[in-house]
C-alpha cells in the first residue's frame, strides 16, 4: 500500500530516513571530490574533465538538498556536519593528487557506490510504501548512473 510520509510507522520512518541520511552524506562526499578534481585536474583532457567534474558537483549540490529535505519531510534528523558525513560516507575523501585518469577512476566508482546507495534506499522505501522517496531515489541513482558512464568513456580507449 501506497504512503505518503505522515502515514508510515515511526520504524519505517527511521529506517528510511536512515538510509537517506546514508545517501546525503555520500552525495556531499562526492561533490567535494568533484569539486576537488575540478580544481586539480591537468592534462590533455583539461578542458573537458573541467567542464564535467563541474556538471558533477553542481549536480551533486542541489541533489544534497533534495535528499535532506525528504529525510526532515519523514520527520528524521538530517545529518548536516560534515564529520558525521565523513564517517557515514563509503565514498573516501581524496586529496586531489592524481592523474587524470585516476581522477576518472576514482569519481567512476564513487558514481557507482552512490547509485548502489540509492537503489538500496528505492528498495527500503518501496518495501515500507513510501513511492515518494523510492521515486526520489531512483531518479538519483539514475543520473549516477549516467555520470558513471561519462567517466567510463573517456576510459575507454
Amino acid at each position: 500500500m501506497t504512503q505518503t510520509a505522515a502515514a508510515l510507522t515511526t520504524d519505517a520512518r527511521t529506517a528510511i530516513g536512515d538510509a537517506l541520511n546514508q545517501s546525503v552524506a555520500e552525495t556531499a562526499v562526492t561533490t567535494m571530490l568533484a569539486q576537488n578534481f575540478h580544481w586539480n585536474v591537468k592534462g590533455m583532457a583539461f578542458g573537458p574533465l573541467h567542464d564535467l567534474f563541474q556538471k558533477i558537483y553542481e549536480d551533486h549540490f542541489i541533489a544534497q538538498d533534495d535528499l535532506a529535505e525528504r529525510i526532515r519531510a519523514l520527520d528524521i534528523h538530517a545529518e548536516g556536519t560534515l564529520a558525521g558525513m565523513l564517517k557515514r560516507s563509503k565514498v573516501r575523501e581524496h586529496d586531489g593528487h592524481a592523474t587524470d585518469q585516476e581522477m576518472i577512476k576514482a569519481m567512476q566508482d564513487a558514481q557507482e557506490t552512490l547509485a548502489a546507495t540509492l537503489a538500496g534506499c528505492g528498495a527500503l522505501a518501496a518495501e515500507h510504501g513510501d513511492t515518494l522517496t523510492e521515486d526520489l531515489c531512483i531518479a538519483r541513482g539514475q543520473e549516477h548512473e549516467k555520470f558513471a558512464w561519462f567517466l567510463r568513456a573517456h576510459l575507454a580507449g
